[in-house]
């Protein structure tokens, strides 16, 4: 399993924890950074190998010979634990309604064995919802 390898740093921007916050409490401008995920080699294989069976990201032997120079982990594989450490570490399980998608997703590096991945959020708008009062939108910019 992919591991902490490295504690969590946060940011001090944020003046109520994850848990507990609500629309109001991710002002605009707000940033954070948190994770300290080691990717295994054993894992980038297995979700390859089950969704995106592309050499590069299966088979060590043949990913020395391909595009990379070496085994990488699946852009969607590097995403998913984005989103997990999104999950654990940034949204409120008090008010979270889910998103409505994502606008602009990059792979800017290959993300090997061994790697330790983080990931920092900054929020771009946070706003009521016109049809919805009771309900708003955060939109934040995710790097990794």
């Amino acid at each position: 399993m992919t591991r902490q390898a490295e504690p969590d740093a946060r940011s001090a921007e944020f003046t109520v924890p994850a848990e507990r916050r609500y629309l109001e409490d991710y002002p605009v401008g707000a940033r954070d950074e948190f994770g300290g995920l080691m990717v295994e080699e054993s894992e980038i294989i297995e979700f390859a190998r089950r969704f995106d069976p592309q050499s590069f990201h299966t088979d060590p032997e043949a990913a020395r010979h391909g595009p990379f120079g070496g085994l990488v982990a699946s852009g969607w594989h590097t995403a998913s634990l984005m989103m997990r450490m999104y999950a654990e570490h940034y949204l409120s399980p008090a008010s979270s309604l889910g998103g409505p998608g994502v606008d602009e997703l990059r792979w800017t590096a290959p993300v090997r064995p061994g790697d330790t991945l983080r990931v920092r959020v900054e929020v771009l708008e946070n706003r009521r919802s016109r049809s919805k009062p009771t309900a708003g939108c955060c939109a934040p910019r995710w790097r990794w």
